[in-house]
């Protein structure tokens, strides 16, 4: 069987799945056991992807918070108010310009963000502890070429 082959479905000459089935099998994984590690927070994925951009990126606007999120400013609000009800988040006049609003991480979204952090990790180590590190490094490499 030729790698072509392969690669378009087909089982290798071991009787083994695919590498892209192989790869959307542990993408699976990895997107369940991130699941389960926001559930205690009751936090979605779009929820902990705003939390991390306003770590990242320190206070800013909603219109800002909704360009790095790539969603319509109507769904940003929705997940501002959503976070901001767990006191994750906070809103706040912009002193320099009275009709935007300023958004940003609270202490206590802090925390909860380094838990869930721990909490992925310790998922994730379900996942690849199986690998060597030089397993690992190898793997992130070639994660990291595939994604360039």
């Amino acid at each position: 069987m030729t790698q072509d082959r392969d690669l378009a479905g087909e089982r290798d000459s071991a009787g083994e799945e695919p590498l892209s089935e192989a790869f959307w099998s542990v993408a699976s994984r990895l997107r369940e056991i991130s699941k389960e590690a926001l559930a205690p927070w009751d936090i979605t994925p779009a929820h902990l992807r705003a939390l991390r951009v306003l770590r990242r990126h320190g206070q800013m606007r909603l219109s800002e918070l909704s360009d790095h999120l790539h969603i319509a400013p109507r769904s940003t609000t929705e997940v501002v108010d959503a976070l901001e009800a767990r006191d994750l988040i906070q809103r706040r006049p912009d002193p320099r310009d009275r009709r935007a609003t300023l958004v940003e991480l609270t202490e206590h979204g802090g925390s909860v963000l380094d838990a869930i952090r721990a909490a992925r990790g310790t998922g994730a180590e379900q996942v690849f502890g199986r690998l060597s590190p030089a397993d690992r490094a190898h793997l992130a490499r070639i994660l990291r070429l595939l994604a360039g």
